[in-house]
This record gives C-alpha cells, sequence and structure tokens, in this order.
C-alpha cells in the first residue's frame, strides 16, 4: 500500500513547480489562483526566485504547498493513485489535509499564508533558532536540553532530532553535546524556533484564521505531527491538533512508523527535494520512496507504480 507525503518548510528552491505550469493548464491554473488569492505573484517568485525572498515563511509556506498540490494533481491526471494514508512535516500536513479533502486548496492556501506570516512575526519579535542533533542516545539528548534550555522540535527519526531555543540556548546545545560525545550538533539556518514555546504568538493569532474555515472528515487517514497517529474524523479535534502543532513537538519518526502499521511499503513524496524520502529511509531502509517534484520524477514515479 501506498503513502502520500508532502515535504515541509526548508525545500524550497527557486524554479519548483515551473515545468508543472508550462505543461500542465491545471497546475498552471493552481498558481493562477494562488496568486489572486494571496495577492502578490507567487508563481513568479516559485519560478525565477530570488532565494531570498521565497525562504520568508509567508511566501515559503504557500509556494512549498502550491508546488506539493500541483505535484500530487499531476500524478493523479496521469496514474490515478489510491493512498491508504497521508503524512506531511509540519507545514506538509496542510498538504496532506488538503490531499485528503479536510479543506480546499484556497482555504489551505490562506491559512498557510496567515501561519507564515504569523511565525515569521514571531521569529523577529525575538531572537531564536533551531539545532539539529545527530547520534544522541535518549538520555544525551534529556542532557543536552536539561543544560542549554532548549526543547525538542522535531524528532525526524531515532538518530536525529531538532532542538529551538534562544540564540544562546542553541550555542548552548552545540557546547553541551560536544561535552557529552554526541556525534554532531548542528545549528541550523532558520528564521527562528519553530515548533516550540516561541511560537505562542503565532499559535495565538492563528485561532481565529483556522477558526473560520469549514474542515470536513478526511476521505482517508492523515497522520498527525503532534500524536504520531490517525487524526480523529471530527473537524473541531483536526483544528484544535493543528495548532497544537505550532509550539508542539513534530513527530515524523511516529508518524512513518503508524503508515507502516496501517500496510503502507511505499511513500511517494509531493514536493521540491527528497528530504522525507531521505528520512524514511533512515528510520527504514527497507521502505520504498519515490517522489513528484518535477516532470522527470513524475515520469519516473509514474513507471515506478507501474
Amino acid at each position: 500500500m501506498n503513502c502520500c507525503v508532502f515535504a515541509g518548510q526548508g525545500a524550497q528552491v527557486p524554479g519548483m513547480g515551473r515545468d508543472f505550469a508550462e505543461a500542465d493548464a491545471e497546475a498552471k491554473a493552481l498558481f493562477e489562483e494562488a496568486n489572486k488569492i494571496l495577492g502578490f505573484d507567487l508563481a513568479k517568485i516559485c519560478f525565477e526566485g530570488p532565494a531570498e525572498e521565497l525562504t520568508k515563511s509567508n511566501v515559503c509556506q504557500p509556494a512549498i504547498f502550491v508546488t506539493s498540490y500541483a505535484a500530487f494533481r499531476a500524478l493523479q491526471k496521469r496514474r490515478p493513485t489510491e493512498f491508504a494514508c497521508a503524512a506531511g512535516l509540519s507545514l506538509g500536513e496542510w498538504g496532506a489535509l488538503c490531499a485528503a479533502g479536510v479543506l480546499d486548496f484556497g482555504a489551505t492556501l490562506k491559512i498557510l499564508e496567515a501561519r507564515g506570516r504569523f511565525m515569521q512575526e514571531a521569529c523577529e519579535a525575538v531572537p531564536s533558532g533551531m539545532v539539529a542533533i545527530v547520534g544522541a542516545s535518549p538520555d544525551q539528548l534529556a542532557q543536552v536540553c536539561e543544560k542549554s534550555g532548549c526543547t525538542v522540535a522535531n524528532i525526524n527519526s531515532a538518530a536525529q532530532q531538532v532542538l529551538s531555543g534562544s540564540k544562546d540556548a542553541v550555542a548552548a546545545a552545540v557546547a553541551a553535546a560536544k561535552e557529552l560525545g554526541v556525534k554532531r550538533a548542528i545549528p541550523l539556518a532558520t528564521a527562528g524556533a519553530f515548533h516550540s514555546p516561541f511560537m505562542a504568538p503565532a499559535r495565538e493569532k492563528l485561532a481565529p484564521v483556522i477558526d473560520g474555515v469549514a474542515f470536513s472528515a478526511p476521505k482517508f487517514p492523515v497522520l498527525s505531527n503532534v500524536t504520531g497517529k490517525p487524526h480523529s474524523s471530527d473537524p473541531s479535534a483536526i483544528k484544535a491538533a493543528m495548532l497544537e502543532q505550532v509550539t508542539g513537538t513534530t513527530n515524523w519518526a511516529a508518524d512513518v512508523e503508524c503508515a507502516k502499521s496501517l500496510g503502507c511499503t511505499t511513500f511517494v513524496e509531493f514536493g521540491p527535494g527528497k528530504v522525507l524520502s531521505g528520512l524514511i529511509k533512515k528510520i527504514d531502509a527497507s521502505l520504498a520512496t519515490l517522489n513528484v517534484g518535477d516532470l522527470a520524477s513524475l515520469d519516473a514515479t509514474v513507471a515506478a507504480l507501474g
């Protein structure tokens, strides 16, 4: 069985989505609709950059979503595929919800523009950052957090976690990891401390935006970053979980294990890059991964799915 997964922030690259829009009228229409909804030329930024503009959270989040959803629709048009479940990392979870019919394209886009804008504002209000911890035991990770004051933002695999904290806390985490003999501690080039209490102002501002959108029960299971289990069929519970995701830990490793428990052996990643495919292989090398990020990878995935 197949699981569809959607890329998260950091996967963006100038040029993304361009060949889909040039080759397919439906994909072109998605970008044109996005331009109208957002009030700026998202397509131009996606197709041409500059990278600095594409990196801003209020641009990056809708940009990755539109590109990923265009890729999803392109596969369904070329080779209709049933998915046993869907998942996404951070903003990618919104793409998974859209693919499962929980909310429509336009509503998802509006939420992600607001989500990105509010998160960017939170980053600019208080200097903060993130650090990837590679090869730490659970005890070492706990000690790094205790010594630095950082909190766990992402559980990407058993061997890789990401911590969030103030700039000083991130520096302290790097020092603590070195002192404890952890394999690597890598400060990340992010705008701030995502998935942490630093994002509380963004969560508060996002609540009424989400509340104003109609959600439906998913057509197939969508895995929650927060619980590592399928979302409820109750729209209000989905909204609550997606708000909690803004400040809570994203447990990607648990999502992959849950998809496996549902019988998934093949994961199809939609959007730019192959970050999730790489993480999935680190979690379980026996799992098959495919990706749809451009026309060439679409052709390869169609061929692989048979």
